[in-house]
């Protein structure tokens, strides 16, 4: 996509720290880090989120993700990683093309796990919720 910042990244159109690169994905480290090494992991070809990604791509995606977390787990030593998508805006997408935040963690550096993102728990059981779901399996 001509006008996507992440796509020029991945076109090396415009500078990024790029720390890992292959055929189908792009990593770079987040110009607005929340710990040391946050790095985004995108695909090279434009998808807003990942219900937009091929089926095959998401994978060539994760095994991206691996990749660098293996790199960042050598080069920085973390005690853990916190790894997630935003995905649209309410959920705090801010660039309309996916990208998979790697956020390696150190002991006492005050984050917190993705169970403290949100807090909104449903009325309906998680069976009700299991049945909802189900219904909308396509395979």
């Amino acid at each position: 996509m001509k006008d996507c910042l992440f796509c020029s990244i991945a076109l090396k159109r415009i500078p990024a720290e790029i720390v890992y690169a292959d055929v189908h994905t792009t990593a770079f480290l987040d110009i607005h880090p929340r710990a040391p090494g946050h790095t985004m992991v995108v695909p090279n070809a434009h998808a807003e989120t990942i219900l937009d990604l091929e089926a095959e791509s998401a994978g060539q995606l994760f095994i991206a993700v691996r990749a660098v977390v293996d790199r960042l787990a050598t080069a920085l030593n973390p005690d853990g990683f916190t790894i997630g998508i935003n995905q649209g805006k309410a959920a705090g997408q801010a660039v309309p093309h996916l990208h998979v935040h790697i956020m390696p963690r150190f002991a006492g550096d005050r984050g917190g796990s993705v169970h403290t993102v949100v807090n909104n728990p449903s009325d309906m059981s998680i069976g009700e919720i299991a049945i909802k779901i189900r219904k909308e399996m396509r395979y």
